[in-house]
């Protein structure tokens, strides 16, 4: 008898550490896709052509003949994904979990096929207040209201689209949430004098801060989900530590920027809506920027900036049966042009110097169908984006933009995407 006692009394620490043990866990998930994609027109994108942004403008040869004008396809299955769902213990009070994502997209069009870090974050959940450290979807894209596209740019140039570093802190009054977020930059970053870096962020000394609210509720019985929310933003950049005349300088540009969604779906349908405006953007895969306002000091070569701004909506709607589903998107973007008169180099999305190319608007219209039984989807999509180009002035030779940036007369130069999305999730 006491021999079966001590052998409880020893197993009880091991029982209890098992119990303790079964609380943590990792559940992968993820899917296998292939893009098969036709594109009318040559474009601006990213990886190979994948992640498509507009259509490039004409560039004329000898002849006049528009080089731009030349079909292509492409065949990439670099969106394929793995997610680790990650749980554990409570601490400080709290539920806690984490997630890991990746896919093989890479950091580069030099880097295809390597596999990159999407998501990272852990995230500790008490009542009414949730805390989440790590890389995550920029606070600007509302996980609960984006465009369901099949294409992998999600709605981009019209839609923010980032992942970046970050805290944020949730505040949860019943329908209602408050979000407070600071952040950085890592793969989604700003453009100035040494190209697309974080560096003119990190040396702001300051992260980017995001406030968002929210209200929503959801009836399960009748299917139905309402949100609507609305977001500001405001980040510093340091464009240069030096000038070209080698003096030090810590000249900055602060911008702002503002958007709003709202979403109402059924058991039968969606309907989603997006509007933005903002101040240099390129961080957010949308046009804008910023640009040199002036020289203020010319014996030092010291410069300030003036941002440039550009304005975005979005509308997306689908049906929700079970097996099929039929889909619209349509977005419109425009460039605001600069606050100030430009006196000098533009660091912009749709601001090509080179080529003399700047970009007025660009709208798109995207009709797809998604067919999925079991683990297998088949998604075909098609895609008409439509970029507005300045033209040149007949009499002066030069182009049709005024001394903000803002484009006073363009021409329209489109492409038609048709692409063809094979999911296999896991």
């Amino acid at each position: 008898m006491k021999k079966a006692f001590w052998l409880i009394v020893l197993a009880l620490p091991l029982i209890g550490h098992s119990q303790e043990e079964k609380k943590f866990g990792i559940q992968f998930k993820g899917f296998v896709k292939t893009d098969l994609l036709y594109d009318s027109r040559q474009t601006m994108a990213i990886r190979e052509g994948h992640f498509l942004l507009y259509p490039l403008g004409e560039i004329p040869d000898k002849e006049n003949n528009d080089i731009n004008a030349k079909s292509n396809f492409n065949m990439l299955s670099i969106q394929t994904r793995l997610q680790g769902l990650i749980s554990g213990p409570d601490a400080l009070g709290a539920k806690t979990s984490g997630l890991i994502e990746g896919e093989f997209f890479g950091h580069s069009d030099a880097d295809i096929n390597g596999f990159r870090l999407r998501h990272a974050f852990v995230k500790l959940e008490w009542q009414k207040t949730h805390l989440m450290v790590g890389q995550f979807w920029h606070p600007m894209f509302a996980t609960n209201c984006f465009p369901d596209v099949v294409s992998f740019n999600t709605g981009a140039p019209f839609q923010p689209f980032s992942r970046n570093p970050q805290v944020r802190l949730t505040q949860i009054f019943g329908n209602f949430r408050m979000m407070a977020t600071a952040l950085t930059q890592r793969d989604f970053v700003s453009n100035g004098p040494k190209s697309s870096s974080s560096m003119y962020l990190r040396n702001s000394a300051l992260p980017a801060v995001n406030l968002r609210l929210e209200y929503g509720f959801k009836n399960q019985e009748k299917g139905t989900d309402f949100v609507i929310g609305a977001s500001g933003n405001y980040k510093i950049l340091t464009p240069q530590l030096i000038t070209g005349k080698g003096y030090k300088t810590d000249e900055t540009i602060g911008s702002m920027a503002f958007s709003g969604y709202i979403k109402y779906s059924t058991k039968k349908f969606a309907v989603k809506l997006g509007e933005y405006w903002g101040e240099d953007s390129h961080d957010l895969t949308m046009l804008g920027g910023y640009a040199v306002k002036e020289v203020i000091d010319t014996a030092r070569g010291c410069v300030n900036y003036t941002p440039i701004s550009n304005t975005a909506t979005w509308i997306d709607l689908q049906t929700n049966g079970e097996k099929w589903k039929f889909g619209l998107f349509a977005g419109y973007t425009a460039n605001y042009g600069a606050n100030d008169s430009i006196g000098g180099a533009v660091y912009a999305r749709g601001f090509d110097k080179t080529n003399l190319h700047y970009i007025d608007y660009i709208y798109r219209i995207a009709p797809r169908v998604v067919y999925q039984t079991g683990k297998f989807r088949i998604a075909p999509e098609i895609e008409y984006t439509a970029a507005a180009y300045a033209t040149t002035d007949k009499d002066t030779g030069m182009l049709n933009v005024d001394v903000k940036g803002v484009v006073t007369d363009s021409k329209e130069v489109a492409n038609i995407r048709f692409l063809l999305g094979l999911y296999y999730f896991f």
